[in-house]
C-alpha cells in the first residue's frame, strides 16, 4: 500500500541515515525525526533497528499525543522527548538524538560545554548547557516525557532558535532546527565543538573563556540582523566568476551540440 506520507518519512530516513555517515552513532544508538507542523504529524526512526538496514518504509509516523498514523513497527523509545519539544518550541521541525562521544562525555560530567573559541560562538553565544541529573521521582515517571520537561526547564529565559543544542546531564545530546538537515548538522558541530573544548581543556586545563567581544562578533557575524557570513545565490555566482578571472581560467566548450557549444 502506498504511503500518504512518504515525503515526511523520507525526510526522517534522510537524517537518520546521515547521522551514522558522520559517525555520530553506531548500531541503534540515536534517532533524528522530521516535523510537519501543518498536518501536525512526526516521522521517527524505529526503535531498536540498525542504520544500515533502515529502509524509508521502516519510519513511524505518529501524531503529536503519540498515537501511531503510519507504520508496522514501534516508534523509537525516545519518540515522547521528540514530541514534547515539537509541542512547546515553536519553530522545530526536526529533533536528532545522539550518544556521540565528546558531547556525551561532557553530558555524563553533567557540565556545560564552555565557549572556548570562535568555532562555538559561530553557531552559539553562550556554553552548551547542560540539564541537571535526573532526579529518581522523575526518572520512574514517564522517563522519555520527564528528558522533554527537563529541556524545556533548561530553556526558560533561553531561545532555542538562538542555542539548537543542550547536553541531558548523564545521558547525551539533543539538537534541533528548522529542518531535521539543520537538526543533524547541529549535531555534527555540537561533537565537533565538544571535541575541541576536550583538546583545550587537556592541553590548557585553566583555559579561559573567549572574550564577551569576539563571542558577539562571531555570532552577530552569521545570526546577527547585519550578518554578513555566506554567500546567497547571486553574490556565490559572482564570486566564481571573480575567482576565475584571477585564475586566468578560460571557458572550454564541448563539440557542439543541436548547433551549440556547451560549456564545461
Amino acid at each position: 500500500m502506498r504511503s500518504n506520507h512518504r515525503d515526511l518519512k523520507k525526510r526522517a530516513w534522510a537524517a537518520n541515515l546521515e547521522i551514522a555517515r558522520r559517525g555520530l552513532a553506531i548500531y541503534t544508538f540515536g534517532n533524528a525525526s522530521a516535523f510537519d507542523r501543518e498536518a501536525g504529524l512526526v516521522a521517527i526512526k524505529p526503535s531498536g533497528v540498525a542504520y544500515e538496514v533502515l529502509s524509508v518504509e521502516d519510519i513511524v509516523v505518529l501524531d503529536l499525543e503519540g498515537k501511531i498514523v503510519e507504520g508496522r513497527l514501534q516508534p523509537s523509545s525516545d519518540t515522547r522527548t521528540h514530541l514534547v519539544l515539537f509541542r512547546e518550541m515553536p519553530g522545530l521541525g526536526g529533533v536528532v538524538h545522539t550518544h556521540s562521544t565528546y558531547a556525551t562525555g561532557w553530558a555524563q560530567a553533567a557540565s556545560p560545554i564552555p565557549i572556548l573559541g570562535t568555532t562555538h560562538a559561530d553557531y552559539l553565544a553562550e556554553d552548551v548547557p547542560c540539564t541537571p541529573v535526573m532526579s529518581a521521582a522523575a526518572a520512574a515517571g514517564d522517563y522519555e516525557a520527564e528528558t522533554g520537561r527537563q529541556i524545556l526547564d533548561c530553556f526558560r529565559g533561553r531561545d532555542p532558535s538562538r542555542t539548537p543544542m543542550v547536553l541531558v546531564a548523564g545521558h547525551g545530546a539533543f539538537t534541533w532546527g528548522k529542518t531535521a538537515e539543520e537538526a543533524v548538522h547541529h549535531a555534527v558541530v555540537l561533537e565537533e565543538i565538544a571535541r575541541m573544548a576536550f583538546v583545550t581543556r587537556a592541553i590548557a586545563p585553566g583555559a579561559a573563556r573567549l572574550p564577551e567581544h569576539l563571542v558577539r562578533k562571531h555570532f552577530e557575524r552569521k545570526h546577527g540582523a547585519d550578518a554578513y557570513y555566506g554567500q546567497g545565490e547571486e553574490g556565490r555566482a559572482s564570486g566564481e566568476e571573480r575567482s576565475r578571472r584571477r585564475a586566468g581560467a578560460t571557458v572550454r566548450q564541448r563539440p557542439r551540440r543541436n548547433g551549440r557549444p556547451e560549456d564545461i
